[in-house]
């Protein structure tokens, strides 16, 4: 058993240091998913006093103080701890609790609060 364990390490070995040198090794593309600090910052920020579905971060787990910074997700009106929201955030662009995918057009100048017809 331990001849044959012998052979298949150098094998290995064998096949490690004999592959040619000019062939690049492939590289994942990196691909940014969550939104950027300009998108976060044009979310709705509340405190936990003002959240009107409950006051859990599904996030950490943790109740949502009275006086603490809460951000909410547009459309589906989730909040969380302004810190956890914008961490989950910028690695996923959907909420934590329900996966409601936030939408281009919110981030967009035509939807921005000065260029609202109401």
């Amino acid at each position: 058993m331990s001849a044959v364990f012998f052979f298949y390490i150098c094998l290995l070995w064998h096949a490690a240091n004999n592959q040619p040198e000019n062939i690049p090794l492939p590289v994942k593309a990196l691909t940014r998913k969550g939104l950027s600090s300009s998108e976060l910052e044009k979310l709705p920020k509340v405190t936990g006093k003002e959240l009107v579905l409950g006051t859990e971060c599904a996030v950490c787990l943790d109740d949502i103080e009275s006086e603490q910074l809460a951000r909410i997700v547009p459309g589906c009106n989730h909040g969380f701890h302004l810190e956890c929201a914008d961490t989950w955030l910028s690695k996923h662009p959907v909420c934590p609790v329900c996966r409601a995918k936030l939408d281009a057009l919110f981030f967009s100048a035509s939807a921005s609060p000065e260029n609202s017809p109401c």
